[in-house]
C-alpha cells in the first residue's frame, strides 16, 4: 500500500482558534495522485485537535461555547498547579476531540459532505506554528 506524506505548517491564535484544512488535505491528496484510499489528517502535540465540522461563524462560536461550558479556562486544574501551568483546559479539550481523522477518498477528491470541513482546532492558551501532517494510503 503506497503512502504520500506531507505537512501543512501555518500559525494560530489559539484560544480555540478554528483553521479550515479541507483545501490543504485536499492538495496533498491530488499531489499523490490517488484516485481511491483515505487520507489520514493528524496534529501533533497535546492541545490541538483535528475534527470535520460545518466551518462557518455560527458554527465555530458554538463549538467554543460548548467546549468552555463543558471544559472551562479556569478552574481547580492539577496539571497547572503541577506544572505552574495555564493550559490543562487545552490539554482536556485536545483529548476530548482527539489528534486526527480520517477521510475516504474516491474519484481523486476527499468524500466529505457539503457542508463539512477537516478542521484544526488549537485549544492553547497562546499563539503557536502548528504543523498538520497528511498521509494519503491508496
Amino acid at each position: 500500500m503506497p503512502v504520500h506524506t506531507a505537512h501543512l505548517r501555518f500559525p494560530t491564535e489559539g484560544d480555540g482558534d478554528v483553521v479550515d484544512l479541507t483545501e490543504g488535505v485536499q492538495s496533498v491528496v491530488s499531489q499523490a495522485g490517488v484516485e481511491s484510499g483515505v487520507a489520514s489528517v493528524f496534529v501533533p502535540g497535546s492541545t490541538a485537535a483535528v475534527t470535520l465540522m460545518e466551518y462557518e461563524p455560527g458554527g465555530v462560536h458554538d463549538l467554543r461555547t460548548a467546549l468552555d461550558r463543558l471544559i472551562p479556562r479556569e478552574g481547580d486544574y492539577e496539571h497547572n498547579r503541577l506544572n505552574a501551568d495555564t493550559n490543562s483546559h487545552a490539554h482536556i479539550r485536545a483529548a476530548v476531540v482527539g489528534p486526527s481523522e480520517t477521510v475516504p477518498i474516491r474519484d481523486g477528491r476527499i468524500e466529505t459532505g457539503t457542508w463539512q470541513q477537516v478542521v484544526l482546532v488549537d485549544f492553547d492558551d497562546r499563539p503557536r506554528q502548528r504543523t498538520v501532517v497528511v498521509q494519503v494510503l491508496s
